[in-house]
């Protein structure tokens, strides 16, 4: 039963990091990666579909991406949707292509992404701090029901939180390289 708690919170708390992680990876540091596209969303033959399944997404030099849609037809809606991001981008049609060129961030932009970047990383450590009292709150209960012992509730309190710290670093470095990319000019 403690194993399965221990489990099931580590679990949830590694879907905080993995969240976390693709939440930073949606904030654009000036350096052209492919994945900062991949949650925007095209419509495509009257559904809306992610760009990845619609087009090519490359780095076209440091500070551009280059998008290849597979179907030619589709070259306005991907440009539209890019546009349309909340990533504040102005692509523009080259033939079969559309290009993404990346501006350079400014130093007022910079500081309000670090607090953005922080922001998101203190919802994630918050999160995982939560899973630790739900998680908490059911030992509780299993020692209330007799279940368990006081000895194996000492333990689980102490491993839980041993795993909350770990989960905590992770985030934390996660905020620490995602300001460093950030700083970066």
């Amino acid at each position: 039963m403690l194993e399965d708690i221990e489990k099931k919170s580590q679990e949830k708390m590694q879907k905080c990091i993995d969240s976390l992680e693709a939440e930073m990876g949606k904030i654009r540091t000036g350096r052209a990666h492919a994945s900062l596209l991949d949650h925007i969303k095209v419509e495509s033959y009257g559904s809306k579909m992610p760009i990845s399944q619609v087009a090519t997404v490359s780095v076209d030099g440091a500070r551009s991406l280059l998008v290849s849609p597979w179907d030619k037809s589709q070259l306005s809606a991907c440009e539209k949707a890019i546009r349309q991001s909340d990533l504040g981008l102005n692509p523009s049609s080259q033939g079969s292509c559309v290009r993404v060129p990346l501006p350079p961030l400014t130093e007022e932009r910079r500081k309000d992404m670090i607090k953005l970047v922080k922001d998101i990383a203190e919802h994630g450590k918050v999160a995982i701090r939560n899973i630790r009292r739900h998680a908490l709150q059911e030992v509780k209960t299993a020692l209330k029901d007799k279940l368990i012992t006081e000895d194996e509730e000492k333990v689980i309190h102490t491993k839980m939180n041993k795993i909350t710290e770990t989960y905590v670093d992770k985030a934390d470095q996660y905020l620490h390289s995602k300001e460093n990319e950030l700083k970066e000019v």
